[in-house]
């Protein structure tokens, strides 16, 4: 009880103490402007850039969704520890890592919604050059036609003008390729460039009936990737469910042993090192769901 009363002082104190030296501004502001350009100078470059893209999306949380989410993660962690252990130190902590591992979720949720908006950008990318193509019966012209038609949007954009220097520079088209190839890993550029390479360097008779073979293909993997995100989005749902029961389970073993029983069996070290072994491998195991539910989205 000391020790709870010590803590909520503290806090005051700090929040005080903040206030005092802020006095023209919002505390709240001010902290998250703070946390803010602590988490900018030591994130990793690739995904500040990611997230500036997701910025420009208008897709990234709100200060307040995010005050949100750390309040959620802290009660949430505070109720499950003190159901485990009846400790305040012991819950304490756990608030501590449950609010840390914040940053790491807003880092796959980023990463999933680049990896969407990538492989759209994508699918426009290869609808509109076949399309242009079937008109200029040229690829660079085809690329030109896309670069100008103003449907893409960066960093696609600035690559297809990089694809439609290269093919100046070089006389022909097959650096080009290799360059958007090595950028997006998807077959159906892959496919689409070879097909492109095939049509220009030997020509061929059918070109029309290919070409509308390969936009049926894109067509079908549009649909199946589209289709693959209603899944994954319901199986995210009932995973999360399923992890927070097994979280609430220990509640059953004391309904089960009484409650005094199970006080007393916490004084005993390796019970207590098995409920924190239980804890950690379902938050692992939580951690682990999320980690593919936000990874390889649109991804082949």
């Amino acid at each position: 009880m000391n020790f709870m009363i010590f803590f909520i002082v503290s806090v005051i104190f700090i929040f005080v103490l903040v206030y005092r030296k802020n006095t023209g501004d919002s505390v709240y502001k001010y902290i998250t402007t703070n946390i803010s350009n602590l988490y900018n100078q030591y994130a990793p470059f690739s995904f500040k850039v990611v997230r500036e893209k997701i910025k420009d999306l208008g897709q990234e949380y709100t200060p307040k969704q995010y005050a949100l989410q750390v309040g959620i993660f802290a009660v949430g962690a505070a109720v499950i520890s003190y159901l485990y252990f009846y400790n305040l130190v012991i819950s304490i902590i756990y608030v501590c890592c449950a609010v840390a591992m914040i940053p790491y979720l807003a880092y796959l949720r980023c990463k999933r919604l680049y990896s969407e908006y990538i492989f759209e950008q994508i699918q426009v990318y290869t609808t509109n050059t076949i399309m242009e193509f079937a008109t200029t019966q040229s690829f660079v012209k085809a690329l030109e036609g896309v670069y100008e038609s103003g449907v893409l949007e960066d960093p696609v954009l600035t690559d297809v003008k990089m694809m439609i220097d290269l093919a100046y520079a070089n006389g022909t088209i097959n650096q080009s390729l290799d360059y958007m190839n090595s950028k997006y890993d998807y077959y159906i550029v892959k496919n689409m460039h070879q097909l492109f390479l095939q049509i220009t360097n030997e020509g061929s008779k059918d070109a029309g009936a290919s070409l509308e073979n390969m936009s049926l293909d894109i067509d079908m993997l549009v649909e199946s990737v589209y289709r693959d995100r209603m899944d994954r989005a319901a199986f995210h749902k009932k995973f999360l469910q399923f992890g927070i029961v097994l979280y609430l389970l220990v509640m059953l073993i004391q309904m089960l042993l009484g409650i005094e029983t199970y006080i007393k069996m916490l004084e005993t070290w390796w019970v207590a090192a098995l409920l924190h072994l239980i804890i950690i491998i379902n938050t692992y195991f939580i951690l682990s769901g999320e980690k593919y539910y936000n990874e390889d989205v649109g991804a082949e």
